[in-house]
């Protein structure tokens, strides 16, 4: 079975097959350390919106510069292979930099697709998709599930 992982190398040509099939790719990313019900129906939704989701997952290294020293729980193998586990996710890629824009303009999603708690000023890569006449997308997140409060649960069990 091809792997669902894309590595920086395979983005291009993968992303050339799939536009040359007429596919509509969409494009998210983020941690997605401790996988929760937030997250996999956020994905869900993010897929429902083109006919493939290429997810991109920040690194280990790249956690650390946006938040708590302690994260991620899981490292960026564990949690980039849970997520292609998930039938909503057709491929991922993990990124380094801080922000996803290089990957956002090499893929040129059809749909970026983002969290409802981001305006779309802020959203990375907004702008470069509407240029070429793509869409953003926000998707209304799943009051009470984040990663923090399972972590903070944790802490207090």
């Amino acid at each position: 079975m091809p792997t669902k992982i894309l590595s920086q190398k395979k983005l291009s040509a993968t992303v050339r097959r799939l536009k040359a099939q007429g596919k509509r790719v969409a494009f998210t990313n983020g941690t997605f350390d401790i996988l929760h019900l937030g997250h996999v129906t956020y994905l869900q939704k993010a897929r429902s919106t083109a006919d493939v989701l290429i997810v991109g997952v920040n690194t280990d290294r790249s956690v650390k510069t946006y938040k708590d020293p302690s994260r991620p729980i899981n490292p960026e193998q564990d949690r980039i292979k849970v997520l292609t586990a998930l039938a909503c996710v057709d491929y991922a890629i993990l990124f380094n930099d801080p922000t996803p824009l290089q990957l956002i303009e090499k893929i040129r999603p059809d749909v970026l697709v983002k969290g409802a708690d981001w305006a779309i000023k802020d959203i990375v890569g907004a702008q470069e998709v509407l240029s070429w006449g793509g869409k953003v997308r926000r998707i209304p997140l799943v009051k009470g599930r984040s990663s923090t409060r399972v972590i903070k649960i944790m802490k207090l069990g």
